[in-house]
């Protein structure tokens, strides 16, 4: 069963939530706060984080640090419409996706079964398990990045896009098939989703993140890895 932790303060769309997950199999803690979040997170071991930012003990920016502190579990960030600022600050921490409020509950479920989706193992052929360049290496088995000798954290949906990019080098992947593919049909036409995750992965990888070596953009049509 798929557990899911939902930190929210609002009792009302707490309700909402655990029922409508509960009657789809999943298996649902709920925290009304930062630190009832992380202790839940850290004995139940959720697969997937439901997080509000607006909680009454603490930011949310700072529960996704302490979480990204040890764990990679796929965080779904719930926002007002009018928290940009705040938008991007979580997924800079390592929020692996959002949706702004109100939202529908059948978009809310569909985020939460591409999320889960995201973390599921998928068999490599040997010879793709590993990708070297001057600037980082990639062991795609291992799930593990290194740019100077040091590790580098990504999270479920940066090592998605990844994994996509350079195990077809060379090769133009169109921004509907990364989106498809990462974030399921609903979303292909969320480019901007795209612009923000191939953003992270520059910053993280990159030598020049403004002018990329090896992660390019064909503008208006796709990205691709350049060995």
């Amino acid at each position: 069963m798929t557990r899911v932790l939902v930190v929210e303060d609002d009792p009302q769309l707490v309700r909402a939530l655990v029922i409508n997950m509960q009657a789809r199999q999943y298996g649902v803690d709920a925290a009304p706060d930062g630190a009832t979040a992380l202790r839940l997170a850290a004995s139940r071991q959720p697969d997937v984080v439901v997080l509000d930012l607006g909680l009454p003990d603490m930011d949310g920016v700072d529960v996704i640090r302490s979480l990204r502190g040890w764990t990679r579990v796929p965080i779904l960030v719930l926002f007002a419409r009018r928290a940009s600022d705040e938008k991007v600050a979580a997924m800079d921490a390592g929020a692996d996706d959002y949706i702004t409020k109100p939202f529908s509950m059948d978009e809310l479920l569909a985020r939460l079964r591409a999320a889960v989706r995201r973390t599921e193992d998928v068999p490599l052929a040997p010879e793709t398990t590993l990708v070297e360049t001057d600037a980082f290496t990639i062991d795609l088995l291992a799930k593990k990045a290194t740019r100077g000798g040091r590790d580098i954290r990504l999270t479920p949906t940066e090592w998605h896009l990844l994994e996509i990019l350079v195990t077809n080098p060379g090769r133009l992947i169109t921004q509907k098939h990364l989106l498809q593919e990462v974030w399921g049909a609903s979303q292909s036409g969320k480019t901007n989703y795209l612009r923000v995750y191939m953003a992270q992965l520059r910053r993280k990888l990159e030598a020049d993140p403004a002018h990329p070596r090896y992660l390019i953009t064909e503008p208006g049509m796709g990205y691709r890895f350049e060995a």
